[in-house]
């Protein structure tokens, strides 16, 4: 049931339409619902917006628009995903295999090059000789190329878009499983719960939409390391503020539980890459690192004045 995005009081219809021969893409014969409780005059101005006044107001966080989109558009009685939701998953899967893939190139140190001219046939001293019979010195191993680094390049791209997958999959199921459960009195306090999983996911998919931001990537040079951090920073304030408006919940629980979720998926991302040979000083590149979230929690928490 459609809902005031002013005052989340339900409402029968967000408009009438008084003469079907006109267009309504138009704002012909069509009547916008005015909310019966706060009695401002559209209870979904948004109706009658296309998309780029509604990006525009993602990026400012407003959460007129985060109601219109889960309560009005994307959300389903059934408690099944729209078509465009997964749609946009797909999507931003495919740019977190990018910003994954580049953080993890650029962070692990790659092998020594060769040299360019091949080496002389033959010792230039008599003191080589000697001591050509000394084993050679292992490789260091921060020079030394892993596991992954040897494999073709599908392969690679295979194996990131799958670590991507997992650690979505490790980011919303924590979330998702404890909103559904009735806990007791005292920690009700901090989780709330929420049956519908699918919105929840939605909600979560819809704030992360910063991951888009790379594309401006293709338009000017930036670092590319402070780019995704610049992405991982602001993915997780918006998908705080995703979940305090989709639960009402306040923000200090909804930060509960988006650190929750990224602690699971940088754990689960850090232990898939180790399990592949990248160096422990490489965390999971996916939305944030864990040391980022205790982090942002942490200042989260002085600047509310909890602490």
């Amino acid at each position: 049931m459609p809902i005031c995005i002013e005052c989340r009081y339900p409402v029968s219809s967000l408009y009438t339409t008084y003469s079907k021969a006109d267009d309504k893409a138009l704002g012909k014969g069509v009547r916008l619902t005015q909310c019966p409780a706060c009695k401002i005059p559209f209870a979904d101005k948004y109706v009658e917006h296309d998309f780029v006044v509604l990006f525009i107001d993602l990026v400012l966080i407003k959460p007129q628009v985060y109601r219109h989109l889960l309560f009005n558009r994307l959300g389903r009685e059934d408690d099944r995903f729209d078509s465009s939701i997964i749609r946009l998953g797909i999507l931003l899967l495919l740019f977190d295999v990018y910003l994954t893939w580049a953080r993890i190139e650029k962070a692990t140190p790659s092998s020594p090059a060769l040299p360019l001219s091949p080496p002389p046939p033959f010792p230039s001293t008599p003191s080589n000789l000697t001591n050509s019979s000394t084993p050679l010195s292992p490789p260091d191993a921060a020079t030394s190329p892993s596991l992954l680094a040897s494999q073709p390049i599908l392969l690679q791209y295979l194996f990131f878009l799958l670590l991507c997958a997992i650690e979505t999959a490790s980011f919303h199921m924590p979330i998702r499983t404890l909103l559904s459960l009735r806990l007791p009195r005292p920690l009700s306090s901090i989780i709330p719960h929420y049956p519908h999983k699918a919105l929840i996911s939605t909600a979560l998919l819809v704030s992360s939409f910063t991951k888009l931001f790379p594309l401006l990537l293709l338009v000017w040079n930036y670092d590319l390391p402070s780019s995704a951090s610049a992405v991982s920073w602001a993915v997780i304030i918006n998908n705080v503020a995703a979940l305090e408006i989709l639960l009402d919940c306040g923000y200090v629980r909804a930060g509960v539980l988006a650190a929750v979720g990224a602690v699971c998926r940088a754990g689960v991302g850090w232990c898939i890459l180790r399990a592949v040979g990248v160096g422990g000083g490489v965390a999971a590149a996916g939305v944030v690192e864990t040391g980022d979230v205790i982090e942002l929690w942490r200042r989260f928490v002085g600047s509310v004045g909890l602490v």
